[in-house]
């Protein structure tokens, strides 16, 4: 059975991983007829979101392993500690916790840096051939995991569009129930939440995403 490493950054849209697309990134990848192993860094957040009213919770701390353990039931290990020889294939769901738990993007734009366990376990991820899948904002991060050049979409918006394409990545357009391949470099890539109007439309785009992921590994 093809096993999924899937990269949490929290839990919760705004500080966090989002929960649905992470869920229904686990529930395809089980339908698909894989399994699948959550994991995070286990670092703190960059800050804490009330969700209820966008604000900040200014003073308090979370740990973002403890947080997508949340969203793992329990079943969560530290990202530090994963082996890349152990799976088939990576999906990385979105939520803003990509852009400030997994990366600075969402303070440092163009000029962002990754995690380095990230960095470390996606290239001996992507070193081996095998595919990694990213969702909603997480593709952002594109050029700094795979280099200039490589092939990515977070929908439409221009202006994180043109902060990949200043990375080095390349963007491209895409309909929230589609996704982008990067033939070349085995990345695919699609909307979701950063066009959907809800979790249909999410998983529209999701569920093909983890489809052509299983496909390639």
């Amino acid at each position: 059975m093809k096993k999924v490493a899937v990269i949490l950054s929290g839990c919760g849209v705004y500080d966090g991983s989002e929960i649905y697309e992470s869920v229904l990134t686990l529930l395809a990848i089980e339908q698909g007829g894989a399994s699948y192993q959550c994991m995070a860094p286990n670092i703190e957040q960059m800050h804490v979101i009330n969700h209820r009213n966008g604000e900040e919770m200014t003073g308090e701390q979370r740990n973002v392993l403890t947080e997508a353990a949340r969203l793992a039931r329990g079943d969560i290990i530290d990202l530090a500690d994963a082996n890349p020889a152990d799976y088939d294939a990576l999906i990385i769901p979105g939520g803003f916790g990509a852009a400030k738990n997994l990366s600075d993007f969402a303070v440092a734009g163009a000029a962002a840096k990754v995690n380095p366990d990230l960095l470390r376990f996606t290239q001996a991820i992507h070193l081996s051939g095998k595919p990694v899948g990213l969702i909603c904002i997480a593709p952002a991060m594109t050029p700094l995991l795979f280099g200039k050049g490589a092939v990515c979409t977070i929908g439409n918006d221009p202006d994180i569009a043109t902060a990949i394409e200043t990375m080095g990545g390349q963007h491209q357009p895409c309909e929230v129930d589609d996704f982008i391949y990067d033939t070349k470099l085995k990345i695919v890539s699609t909307p979701a939440y950063m066009l959907a109007g809800n979790i249909s439309e999410a998983a529209s785009g999701i569920n093909k995403l983890v489809n052509k992921v299983l496909l390639l590994s």
